[in-house]
């Protein structure tokens, strides 16, 4: 039977196929998501093509053998703590950031310093000669790693039977083909057949496979939404350009946590992990009190770091007062806002707040919300918060400071950086041990914690 081809709609959100264009997907219900393509139907173009030819039968769940290395460690901390311990056996895994935000030097240097593993690097986007220069950049080569630069996946599956590779990397998704879809690369076809005979290989051999992904202007990842269900772990590399630091987070992990993050700057050399995450929120050697700073103890997973609050409170030269905020969520300062004009008795109506934490780190933590009050109080009556004093504490609607968790553990980070005082809600140590040289106040109440800080 003669291959035919049809033209289908896609959504690219979900991956929703229509036979004609619609408004407004059914599935996911986004508008002017639907994307044309021709894809290929007949006997011809039957799909899989270059995967490992085995058949799976049911087996009970006590008969299945534990894999002998369930985890590979890579060289890298920082990208072992975001996988949840390692990379797991037969795991498919999707990186994703900004173009140039070094997702393909995070690869690299990783790769390069494993030594007894064979690794393939499909590569897409640059020729081999170029890849040469970053590794040279990198100042490491290994005889262990084989670079491909190849965008057909049937071609991709015959060097992986030949070579028989223990890591396979693919940068990118987006630049990869399969013969049996007509539509250019980087359509949702693509993406979704490409990235499904990529996850049958990986489960099927055990070998691990890492794609990187772009991102669109809106921060997500580019293609189908399908395709972060597909993979088994989805990581994004961010941050701001103006800065040298990086984070990578956890968005998807079926074998770990999705709250932990990496942290790593940006140098001449590649990435270096940055192990204290609290040398790049701090300003340094800063030696006198200034008003409207302020130091909050915020947690990433298991993971306490101090960050810097900065605020600004003027009065309004234009009429309306200004909300900006950087690395927090407006919403909840203009929640704490309400709460300093209505609980504390602070008007704050008619003055422009900016409020911005230092160090390019966006914080959802509302353990942040004490260091926030405090950084606003303080630029408003031109009053500096002490030197060496850190806050913790979640601020309720009616103006109480609510418990947060992991309380013993931000206080043992703030002691351990020299830090001389602390506030935090009260009954929220029960009886913990509070370590040496620093002191901690317990507050229960706006009201309290003013009083305790400005008379």
């Amino acid at each position: 039977m003669a291959v035919k081809t049809k033209t289908v709609y896609f959504c690219s959100n979900c991956g929703h196929e229509s036979p004609k264009w619609l408004g407004k997907c059914p599935s996911c219900g986004e508008w002017n998501t639907f994307v044309e393509e021709k894809v290929s139907v007949g006997k011809g173009s039957s799909r899989g093509s270059g995967l490992l030819a085995t058949t799976s039968k049911p087996v009970r769940l006590s008969e299945i053998e534990p894999l002998s290395e369930p985890r590979i460690h890579l060289p890298s901390e920082e990208l072992n703590r975001v996988l949840g311990g390692g990379l797991v056996a037969g795991s498919l895994t999707l990186l994703g950031g900004e173009p140039g935000i070094g997702k393909s030097t995070l690869l690299l240097q990783n790769i390069l310093s494993i030594r007894n593993r064979k690794i393939l690097y499909v590569s897409g986007e640059e020729s081999a000669a170029q890849l040469k220069l970053r590794a040279d950049r990198l100042g490491k080569v290994a005889d262990n790693t084989y670079i491909l630069c190849e965008t057909q996946l049937d071609r991709i599956f015959t060097h992986i039977r030949n070579i028989e590779p223990q890591l396979v990397v693919i940068d990118s998704i987006q630049t990869i083909a399969s013969s049996d879809i007509e539509s250019a690369a980087g359509s949702v076809g693509q993406v979704r057949e490409c990235a499904a005979s990529l996850l049958r290989y990986a489960k099927e051999s055990g070998v691990p496979v890492i794609l990187v992904g772009h991102i669109n202007k809106d921060g997500a990842i580019a293609g189908p939404k399908v395709l972060e269900h597909i993979v088994d772990t989805v990581i994004q590399f961010e941050g701001d350009r103006q800065y040298l630091y990086r984070l990578l987070r956890s968005i998807k992990n079926r074998f770990g946590s999705t709250s932990e993050i990496g942290i790593y700057e940006m140098v001449q050399k590649g990435l270096r992990e940055v192990k204290n995450p609290s040398e790049m929120l701090l300003s340094e050697n800063r030696e006198e009190e200034m008003s409207g700073i302020t130091i909050g103890v915020t947690t990433e997973g298991m993971r306490p770091f101090l960050v810097e609050v900065q605020a600004l409170v003027s009065s309004a030269a234009y009429g309306t007062p200004q909300r900006s905020v950087t690395g927090f969520d407006q919403r909840r300062l203009n929640m704490l806002l309400a709460v300093l004009e209505k609980r504390a008795r602070f008007n704050l109506g008619q003055k422009d707040v900016f409020l911005n934490i230092a160090g390019g780190l966006k914080v959802a933590d509302p353990a942040l919300d004490m260091a926030v009050i405090c950084a606003v109080m303080s630029s408003n009556f031109d009053l500096s918060i002490p030197l060496r004093t850190a806050f913790v504490g979640e601020v309720g609607l009616s103006g109480e400071i609510r418990t947060v968790t992991r309380i013993d553990q931000r206080v043992s980070e703030a002691a351990k950086l020299g830090f001389q005082t602390i506030y935090i809600p009260r009954g929220n140590l029960k009886g913990a041990k509070v370590p040496e040289g620093i002191k901690v106040v317990e507050v229960g109440k706006v009201e309290e914690l003013f009083r305790r800080l400005f008379e």
